[in-house]
């Protein structure tokens, strides 16, 4: 199974992070920005990964968990153009973009395929009581559908919460393949 990521910030880090704990060795990681210092209370880097890219630093870091991982990466931004050739082979889709256009246009895309999505909405804050999963077709979204990070801050617990509810889903549908 190749999981493609997109966007590899609090939520595709993290989510990454577990599948490689948890035995998933194929990836497809897309994600044109640079890792900054406010990323590393939630994120899955290290302060000497400041100003590096974000793709390149988290290739690195899963390697060190699993050299034998494949991992595929890309620092192309996801348009409508380019997204069925940058997902190629992805059998999952997780997304963990930043902005609600690119978000939509995932999901979108996505949404009538036949690969399952795994998606994030409304992971700032601190609340984790309010985390729900809503199932949609093949995509399921993980939040609380209400706290935007243009509104509230973000924190590590609730950004981790919610991908390794991401994380349990992916796993449970691989483990019925």
């Amino acid at each position: 199974m190749k999981i493609g990521i997109a966007g590899a910030g609090g939520i595709g880090s993290n989510v990454a992070m577990n599948l490689v704990r948890s035995g998933i060795t194929a990836f497809k990681i897309i994600d044109f920005d640079r890792v900054e210092s406010s990323n590393l209370n939630r994120q899955f880097y290290f302060a000497d990964q400041v100003g590096k890219l974000k793709v390149d630093m988290l290739r690195y870091n899963l390697e060190r968990i699993d050299p034998d991982i494949e991992i595929e990466i890309s620092t192309e931004r996801i348009t409508p153009a380019n997204i069925d050739q940058l997902f190629i082979n992805c059998d999952t889709i997780v997304e963990g973009l930043d902005k609600q256009a690119d978000k939509k246009m995932v999901l979108e895309h996505f949404g009538q395929s036949k690969q399952l999505v795994v998606a994030a909405s409304g992971i700032a804050g601190s609340d984790i009581a309010t985390i729900q999963v809503k199932k949609i077709g093949n995509t399921h979204v993980i939040g609380d559908f209400t706290t935007d990070c243009c509104h509230v801050a973000l924190y590590a617990h609730k950004v981790i919460t919610v991908a390794a509810s991401m994380t349990a889903i992916l796993l449970s549908s691989w483990k019925r393949q």
